[in-house]
Parts: structure tokens; C-alpha cells; sequence
């Protein structure tokens, strides 16, 4: 009969000891990320800057701020105060791509921050958090792309967001429209879409428009097509609009909608996009390339977060300064 083996208490307690200490690290490392993405990190407001030289030769600089993704809610003063620190940049032209609003009374907090810009030029497309406020959700259905919505959000203010960006800061919607500007001396042809995430991008529609812009607008001199900048604007950076961007001549595209990931693990792309864009993608400066034609890309990891998911961590929120310059 075999002898059977016995371990004394002291060895069982040694053994089980280094386990709970790895668990205890692990956990402890676990409310620090969290802290810090809670309390710190998510108002540590960034702005990056990106210089595109794909101007005509002799062209004067074109400073342009990409706002996205504010998420709004009336007692974010310290995100409200960051922005509108940004008007000492003096931008030449604004882009905003949609998401402000982050709550029934976030109108107040979108105002007293974009006051300061009344005067400059702008365009802006609309994001579903423009239409509907946010509500609670399981973080881990952002890994599943063909998740459904359960139940109706309470409805959003667009009437008076719409109002006050057009009718007071004087900036011109693209919701599947196009539109042309003139911002110093540079001919700008702006096209855009309204949020692809929830499908309610008009591809159809808009090569249409783009017509009718181009056989509408008369410029002031007689220089060629080729001296217009042309721009792409959407709130989620869906590969189909993308492309239709690229198709229809876009040399330069804003986007926003992906928080960058929001949550990252430092020094990888992000572990989810919220749509079908590539993940090394999902931020930053990028080409863009689609049947033999490219433009530059620029995704915004944006500003704010949803009420009810306050956190980021290795993604701080950005607002980013583009300054388009001449060809060498």
C-alpha cells in the first residue's frame, strides 16, 4: 500500500503565498489604471498638431481645428474652459465631425465652449449624439459589430444644436451635402455625410450634390480646378465612405467617432474601433488609398466620453490642429 504524502502547513501557506501576491498586484494595478484613466486622464486635454503640404506652390498656410466627439454635459467646465482656450490658436477654419452633445442640457455646456469662436469659418456633420443621449451599456459589446440597441435613448436638442451652429456661429452643415468656401484666398470644396454608423450616410445622394456644387459655384477668377482643395467630413470613419471620399476627390478627410480606442493598452493600435476602419487607424494621421487613389486621412480620438463610461486610459482626449501648407 503506498505511503501517502504529506505536506506540512508551512510549505501549503509558502505555496499559496507568492499566488496571492501576484492576484493582489494584479488587482491593485487594476484600480490604479482605473484611477488614473477616472480622474486624470480623461481631462488631460491634448492638441495635436499635423502640417499637410499638399497646397498649390505660393499658397499661404491654412490652420484649421478638428473638434470631435465632445460628449457634453453642462458641468464639464474644465473641458469647456480647455476649449475655448483654443481660440488663442486663431484657426482659420473649423471642422467639427458631430458627437457634442452628452446630455438633455449639453446645448448649455457646447455653447459657453464654442462661443469664442464666432466669426471663424466652420463646417459640421452630426454624430448619433446629436439626435440621442447616451445610456448605460455593457463596455464588451464594443466587440461585437453587429450588436443591437435596446430600447430608444431620450431624444436630443438638434433643433437648437443645429440653430446655433449655423445660425449663430454662421458654420455650414455637410450632413450629406457638399458646400464651397472661400478662406483666405484658398477655394475649399467640402462634401460630407451624416452618421455612418447608424447608416444614416446618403452615398447615393451625394455624388449628386458634388455635381451641383461643381456646375454652380463660380469662383472670382479664372484659375483651374486644380488650385480647389477638396475635403471629405464624416463622423465614423466607415471604409465605405472612405472610399466614396477618395472616389469623388478628396485630398484631405476628417473624421472622429472611434475615441481612438479610448481604452488602450500603451503602445498598441486600438482594441476597438466602433466600426470597420483598421485599428492601426483609428487615430491620427493615416493615407487613405482606394482604386488607385489616396487622400490623408486624420481621425480625431476626440474629446469627451459618455456619461456613463468616464474613463481613458493611454488615449488622451485631443483636439487637433491641422495646418495645410504649399507643395515644396
Amino acid at each position: 500500500m503506498a505511503a501517502a504524502i504529506v505536506v506540512p502547513a508551512m510549505a501549503a501557506r509558502r505555496s499559496i503565498h507568492p499566488a496571492a501576491t501576484a492576484l493582489g498586484a494584479v488587482a491593485a494595478a487594476g484600480v490604479a489604471a482605473f484611477a488614473w484613466g477616472s480622474l486624470v486622464e480623461r481631462n488631460r486635454f491634448t492638441l495635436r498638431r499635423e502640417v499637410l503640404p499638399i497646397l498649390d506652390v505660393g499658397a499661404r498656410p491654412l490652420s484649421v481645428l478638428h473638434l470631435s466627439d465632445l460628449h457634453m454635459a453642462p458641468w464639464q467646465t474644465a473641458k469647456q474652459n480647455w476649449i475655448r482656450s483654443l481660440a488663442r490658436l486663431e484657426p482659420d477654419f473649423i471642422v467639427n465631425t458631430g458627437d457634442n452633445l452628452g446630455h438633455e442640457d449639453g446645448i448649455e455646456g457646447v455653447q459657453r465652449a464654442l462661443d469664442v469662436f464666432r466669426g471663424t469659418p466652420g463646417v459640421f456633420v452630426n454624430g448619433s449624439n446629436d439626435y440621442f443621449g447616451p445610456v448605460l451599456k455593457n463596455p464588451f459589446n464594443y466587440f461585437f459589430p453587429h450588436r443591437t440597441y435596446v430600447g430608444e435613448p431620450p431624444r436630443l436638442d438638434t433643433g437648437s444644436l443645429l440653430s446655433y451652429f449655423e445660425d449663430e456661429l454662421g458654420w455650414l452643415s455637410l450632413n450629406n451635402d457638399a458646400r464651397a468656401m472661400l478662406v483666405k484666398g484658398i477655394r475649399l470644396e467640402l462634401f460630407g455625410v451624416n452618421d455612418a454608423h447608424r447608416g444614416w450616410d446618403r452615398l447615393d445622394k451625394l455624388p449628386g450634390e458634388i455635381d451641383e456644387l461643381r456646375e454652380n459655384v463660380e469662383w472670382d477668377d479664372a484659375r483651374t480646378a486644380r488650385d480647389i482643395l477638396t475635403i471629405g467630413v464624416t463622423h465614423a470613419p466607415y471604409r465605405r465612405v472612405l472610399d466614396a471620399f477618395v472616389t469623388h476627390g478628396a485630398r484631405a478627410i476628417f473624421a472622429g467617432h472611434t475615441h481612438g480606442g479610448q481604452v488602450r493598452i500603451p503602445g498598441l493600435p486600438a482594441i476597438v474601433t466602433n466600426c470597420d476602419i483598421p485599428r492601426d487607424q483609428a487615430q491620427g494621421l493615416s493615407v487613405w488609398s482606394h482604386a488607385g487613389h489616396t487622400a490623408l486621412l486624420n481621425v480625431s480620438a476626440g474629446l469627451g466620453t459618455s456619461i456613463y463610461a468616464p474613463v481613458r486610459f493611454a488615449c488622451p482626449p485631443e483636439a487637433v490642429l491641422v495646418t495645410f501648407t504649399a507643395r515644396e
